[in-house]
């Protein structure tokens, strides 16, 4: 068995607990006397939670993991892991509807798809009652969605923005 396939095998010790997909480690604060425990996803460079840890009664050493405390974390740390990417696809979707056009209502999107050597975005439109799609153009992904920028587009017969 090789080393990676040994580091995936679950595990309970006192101060860390594995399963096929988290790590749970109690590790010392590094701010305080006290202790910290971090949760790591498989595959994952770092930890998506860190947080304090419960001194153990003889108030040096942390308490030891256990099953309910280890689902309360994965919990956790599942959850601060789908806020991230909540957060990650609301900055790069971004919508706004606008009444344009004989007083249609459109609904202009402005979706960026991040790249480190070439990123690029889309702004399209569509009619807010049936979805049908109206336009679609690629642009900066520095561009700016407003309800002005939208409308001065709609207006502009879908033109590329500048």
């Amino acid at each position: 068995m090789t080393d990676s396939a040994d580091n995936n095998l679950p595990l309970q010790e006192p101060r860390l607990w594995r399963d096929d997909l988290w790590t749970a480690r109690v590790i010392k604060n590094e701010e305080d006397d006290g202790w910290a425990v971090e949760m790591t996803r498989l595959g994952d460079p770092e930890p998506a939670l860190v947080g304090p840890w419960t001194m153990g009664r003889d108030k040096k050493n942390p308490k030891p993991l256990d099953g309910p405390a280890f689902s309360t974390l994965v919990k956790t740390a599942a959850e601060v892991i789908r806020r991230h990417e909540q957060q990650l696809h609301a900055s790069l979707n971004k919508s706004v509807t606008v009444t344009a056009r004989d007083d249609r209502r459109i609904r202009v999107s402005l979706s960026i798809v991040p790249d480190e050597d070439n990123p690029s975005a889309t702004l399209s439109a569509h009619d807010d009652e049936d979805d049908a799609e109206l336009a679609s153009v690629n642009v900066s992904p520095a561009f700016r969605l407003t309800a002005s920028s939208a409308t001065a587009w709609i207006e502009a017969d879908f033109a590329r923005p500048r």
